[in-house]
């Protein structure tokens, strides 16, 4: 079986090491070779691109996004390898594959921790109950607008961006279903709001995610980008606020209790965040094993609540001042894993190695002379600014591409920049997608609960105010954080 693997792998080889130039040949030297100008270069950025076409079109084809990231991983990193074998390297390419696997589990262990946590808080009703205050408020339609903003500028450094557009949109929806124009504009706002506030918190986006735990920006640095991200959100929204409706909707009497326990797991979630914190600023340890120990905690609750169980409960124990309603279910902290994006997961996963074979092959060495170095040089600035047209760029990439690629190719050149322009790229990756209503896994997901009511033609109309938001927060960050620059 091995002898038969190893005539099929060298004849593999063989078929790319045909289209080998020379000067590729003799560069083999058991370390890194330079495939850029060869075949398996050509075709592997092909595959990247038709996989990544397909991931954009999932609206359309119902394909899962996750699907040809990872075909297209396996396929990119095979080739390649195969390459390397052909040169008698078969140690080079593994080191590379475990380094790019090593960083994915780190980010998938940490976003599994938060996203069952979130399950968790969804299933005890803390969302719905939220959801029922606001609607049972009458506030007005220019009320809600801000309201619904706010919450989610606050709420997405916590909790996902996804799952603060969903929430913020589900109370729109309940208010002002009859009302399309205020549903688009608060549609709108609200992916605004929530990239935007997730820009300035290691907790926010998978962007600062990734930088943070790379050790680029310590865990308070982030926060520099408050008054920034305050800025990117609050100029379109006060541009949109004039074409609001004044009309007051008709408040709605719904109430929605939390279910016991409700409370205990919103502070082990916090607990859990602080103890990620702790591991990484302290003792050194990547972050996923506080949060992994986290999850521990909502464990031992779990088992608590299944063992305290009772099925006798029923509406007329529900304690009104403490806001506890029985459960009809037994709590399973397994069936919160389960629902966690798993398709999101796996897309992260796809993603990461194939951008981790862009970079094995040499294609984000260029990228990163041509942006970092060369675009610096022809405009004459200084050291200090030369990546900033970089960074901007790559905010206007993350409005077409998705910003966790682009945000991984940074962090895989790493350039060699101030904190300032790590926290300038991190802004923008950020904050760049709302340009566009695909840009952000937000604007996505908020096209498909209100169908017809939020669309991409009608966010484009407001993309010149969403831009001069993103330009105006760049300017207020390089002058508030000048310092650090």
């Amino acid at each position: 079986m091995i002898q038969k693997h190893c005539v099929t792998l060298s004849a593999y080889a063989l078929l790319f090491g045909l289209f080998l130039p020379e000067n590729v040949w003799a560069s083999a030297q058991g370390g890194f070779i330079d495939l850029t100008n060869h075949a398996v270069g050509y075709i592997a950025l092909l595959l990247f691109v038709i996989a990544y076409a397909l991931v954009m079109a999932e609206e359309f084809t119902h394909l899962r996004k996750s699907k040809p990231v990872i075909l297209a991983a396996g396929i990119m990193w095979g080739i390649v390898a195969a390459v390397y074998i052909q040169h008698g390297d078969s140690h080079t390419v593994g080191v590379a594959v475990r380094h790019n696997i090593l960083e994915y589990a780190e980010l998938f262990l940490f976003l599994l921790v938060a996203m069952t946590y979130i399950n968790a808080m969804d299933e005890r009703a803390v969302f719905d109950a939220l959801r029922s205050w606001l609607v049972r408020k009458g506030f007005s339609y220019r009320q809600l607008f801000w309201i619904t903003g706010w919450i989610a500028f606050f709420l997405s450094p916590i909790a996902d961006n996804l799952t603060t557009a969903l929430l913020m949109c589900a109370v729109i929806l309940a208010v002002g279903a009859d009302n399309k124009k205020f549903v688009g504009l608060s549609c709108i706002n609200i992916v605004v709001a929530a990239n935007a506030g997730g820009a300035f918190s290691p907790f926010g986006d998978i962007t600062t995610l990734m930088v943070w735990q790379k050790g680029i920006v310590d865990f308070w640095g982030f926060f520099l980008l408050f008054l920034p991200s305050a800025v990117n959100f609050t100029v379109p929204a006060a541009i949109m606020h004039f074409a609001v409706p004044q009309a007051q909707p008709k408040a709605s009497d719904e109430t929605v209790m939390m279910k016991r326990g409700a409370v205990v797991i919103m502070c082990l979630f916090f607990v859990t965040i602080i103890t990620a914190v702790c591991f990484h600023n302290f003792l050194h340890i990547p972050p996923m094993m506080g949060m992994m120990t986290g999850l521990a905690y909502l464990q031992f609750f779990g088992y608590y609540l299944k063992k305290t169980h009772s099925p006798k409960l029923d509406m007329k124990d529900l304690d009104k001042d403490q806001g506890v309603v029985g459960d009809f279910v037994p709590f399973d902290i397994f069936s919160k894993i389960a629902r966690a994006e798993w398709d999101t997961l796996l897309f992260f996963y796809g993603i990461i190695l194939c951008v981790g074979a862009l970079g094995q092959i040499g294609y984000l060495t260029i990228t990163s002379q041509v942006m970092y170095t060369d675009w610096g040089t022809a405009l004459e600035l200084s050291d200090t600014w030369a990546a900033t047209p970089a960074n901007v760029m790559v905010g206007v990439l993350s409005a077409v591409v998705d910003n966790i690629p682009v945000m991984f190719a940074v962090l895989s050149m790493n350039p060699d920049m101030s904190q300032g322009q790590w926290l300038l790229v991190t802004l923008t990756a950020g904050v760049g997608g709302s340009m566009l209503s695909v840009g952000s896994a937000a604007g996505v997901a908020l096209m498909g609960q209100a169908r017809g009511q939020y669309t991409f033609f009608g966010h484009l109309k407001w993309t010149p105010a969403i831009a001069l938001g993103y330009v105006a927060s760049i300017l207020v960050h390089i002058w508030v954080n000048a310092g650090v620059f």
